[in-house]
């Protein structure tokens, strides 16, 4: 059977240092524009057919921008765009851009909103009214998020839902008690999927080993199984603590043993699944 190989999450942008001011000073290598043609030689030496990207700021204007870009760039399969879920008019606005096949879902920065956001009931009817259109919806959360996140997913037992970055676990300090408790909890919903991303910029940057985020790795695949995690990059955040190829290799070897099966549905099958690729 043919597939793609996906890379779930990655970021293009024009940089603005007054709305880009999350790229703090110690993140210099992002201070830059970063565009599909400075990712492309990266998917095809790392043998990737493709990512979802994913939206940055929380402007509608950022998921026009995205859609523009996948016209002129057929490495972009899908595109996971923002749109305030929280406005009265939400049908409306979800009508608008329904037009454009290429968003397969939206996001909301939620780690950067109180612990109890995702509770809140506006913003569940927003989550709610993705379902009619085959939306996904992306969870971008720290561990201390995970308890309100539970309380959310099990009000949308329908609606395909996503983790990213593994809710950011805490590497760096080796902490995941309260964590591994929360995951395997929230994975017990059949529609809860889980994005292997983002892990390099939670342990030490450029100060990790392999062997740091095999814990964790275990947690995720046990959790939710094979069938509902997949592959994500998050380049160009990555480039803070690693390269490309880094990642992707420390999960080949972390799956070195998995049947070939299982590393095609990680790998890519997953994804085109999830997203409608």
């Amino acid at each position: 059977m043919f597939y793609q190989t996906i890379d779930t999450h990655v970021h293009f942008w024009k940089y603005n240092k007054t709305r880009d001011a999350w790229i703090t000073e110690d993140m210099k290598v992002l201070q830059q524009d970063y565009l599909p043609e400075h990712l492309m030689l990266n998917l095809k030496r790392n043998g990737v057919d493709g990512c979802v990207a994913i939206q940055v700021n929380q402007e509608e204007v950022e998921t026009r921008f995205m859609v523009e870009l996948s016209k002129t760039h057929d490495i972009i399969k899908g595109v996971v765009g923002w749109i305030d879920l929280r406005a009265d008019n939400i049908d409306e606005k979800l009508v608008s851009f329904s037009e454009n096949s290429i968003i397969k879902g939206y996001r909301h920065i939620v780690q950067a909103e109180p612990d109890d956001f995702l509770l809140r009931s506006d913003f569940q009817r927003g989550v709610h009214a993705l379902t009619q259109y085959n939306y996904t919806y992306d969870i971008l959360i720290y561990p201390s998020q995970l308890k309100s996140a539970l309380g959310f997913v099990s009000k949308l037992p329908d609606q395909k839902l996503i983790i990213d970055h593994c809710a950011k676990p805490d590497i760096k300090n080796k902490n995941m008690d309260d964590w591994k408790k929360w995951m395997r909890e929230i994975a017990q919903s059949q529609n809860v999927y889980c994005k292997v991303s983002g892990l390099f910029t939670e342990a030490h940057w450029k100060g990790w080993a392999a062997s740091d985020f095999y814990p964790y790795l275990d947690v995720v695949f046990e959790a939710f199984g094979i069938d509902r995690v997949m592959f994500g990059s998050d380049w160009p955040v990555i480039l803070l603590s690693g390269i490309y190829v880094q990642w992707k290799s420390l999960l080949e070897k972390y799956m070195e043993t998995f049947k070939q099966e299982d590393k095609e549905k990680f790998f890519g099958l997953n994804a085109t699944k999830f997203y409608n690729l």
